[in-house]
């Protein structure tokens, strides 16, 4: 591992411009730290930090000039691989020929700066889905290819944050092909860099740095020790998958229908969801028409909508697919859970509903009733991945 300063950061970010890179990083907008295109080290959230809980983001002021001071926002990476609105194919008319076009494969090489270690495991998931099973995904891929991760060790995690309980942070681990750990001091503003790819190795041998010393290993492992003790909030995963199977008609889907809006937020915000319609739209003349794919959401009522009506017209039915989905039935599709822990769902719930406290509430509460018989069903039907 080697050394950096702020100066080799931007030479680095540079040196990833001059590969052909966007660079593509947080910054402040609209009074939130958001994911856009960055030229340098300038455009960061310098000194920035996030406050966040159940309904509520705020941000403020920190006592130094930390360039990764702040968790996450609002944006998760997902949007630049498997975009919010993104054009399958648009047809066009001459006389009484049709002809078919379909958009070139997505080549911009994509560098993203200050991925943590939950997100990673969010673009792990977004890949299993994406490009996992037998059929791939040919834009995501093509994107996928084309992308660069600058990661950052998450040294201060917000209380709406339970990704050890997911075995996704706060530590970086893999998936990255630069990792940073930020140590600020009285004296000194430095990064732990490490490689994990030939392109990181690469850029890293370009600048000026020096080898990591023991106290300097020894503050990074003291910093992800105090993060990952310093979790607020917390899942118990063993038997969650039974758990909600065992729970379908928990009288704690009512209580969480009384305060849920059915407003998205969740599943908009969320870094692994990966619901999405299809829309067919025409221009006046009838001589041009396209076809797009939007992000959707498991919570609109049109979603589930089949031949007579919405299959789930309730809010309880929708957030007990969306919960029982994200953290039980996921592992019957894709042998893992849905979730990383990120916290996004609970701090951008109009309402503060926090998905940790619903799990706890349900196990406090189980039944030892067994699943019925259409229960049974639903689970067969679920796992085929008919519900995403």
């Amino acid at each position: 591992m080697k050394i950096i300063d702020v100066p080799a950061l931007d030479q680095i970010l540079d040196g990833l411009r001059s590969r052909g890179y966007t660079l593509l990083g947080p910054t402040i907008r609209d009074q939130a730290i958001v994911y856009d295109e960055i030229a340098s080290t300038r455009n960061l959230p310098v000194g920035w930090k996030d406050e966040q809980s159940p309904g509520t983001y705020r941000l403020h002021r920190r006592d130094d000039d930390a360039l990764f001071g702040y968790v996450v926002g609002p944006h998760a990476w997902k949007k630049f691989l498997f975009p919010p609105v993104q054009k399958l194919f648009h047809v066009t008319r001459n006389g009484q020929e049709l002809r078919l076009n379909r958009p070139k494969p997505d080549a911009e090489r994509r560098a993203f700066i200050g991925v943590r270690a939950c997100e990673i495991e969010a673009l792990s998931i977004q890949d299993q889905v994406f490009t996992g099973g037998p059929f791939s995904e040919p834009s995501y891929l093509a994107r996928l290819r084309n992308m660069f991760v600058l990661a950052v060790n998450c040294g201060e995690p917000a209380a709406t944050c339970f990704c050890t309980s997911m075995g996704a942070g706060p530590a970086v681990k893999c998936g990255f092909d630069l990792a940073l750990t930020e140590l600020i001091g009285s004296d000194r503003h430095e990064f732990i860099a490490e490689s994990g790819s030939p392109e990181g190795e690469e850029l890293l041998r370009d600048v000026r740095s020096r080898e990591a010393r023991s106290d300097d290993l020894r503050r990074r492992r003291e910093l992800m020790d105090k993060a990952a003790h310093s979790m607020a909030r917390s899942v118990e995963t063993s038997d969650l998958k039974e758990l909600l199977y065992r729970n379908q008609e928990s009288a704690r889907w009512d209580r969480i229908a009384e305060r849920c809006l059915s407003c998205a937020n969740c599943t908009m915000v969320c870094p692994t969801c990966f619901c999405s319609t299809v829309e067919d739209v025409t221009d006046l003349s009838g001589d041009h028409a396209e076809r797009l794919r939007k992000w959707d959401s498991c919570f609109t009522m049109d979603f589930s909508y089949l031949v007579g009506g919405s299959v789930r017209s309730s809010t309880k039915a929708r957030y007990r697919q969306w919960m029982t989905h994200k953290l039980a039935t996921w592992q019957d599709q894709f042998r893992r859970i849905g979730c990383v822990g990120c916290g996004r769902c609970i701090t951008w719930c109009p309402v503060g509903i926090d998905i940790t406290e619903e799990v706890a509430a349900i196990r406090r509460g189980e039944t030892t009733s067994a699943p019925t018989g259409p229960l049974e069903k639903s689970h067969d039907r679920y796992s085929t991945g008919m519900d995403e």
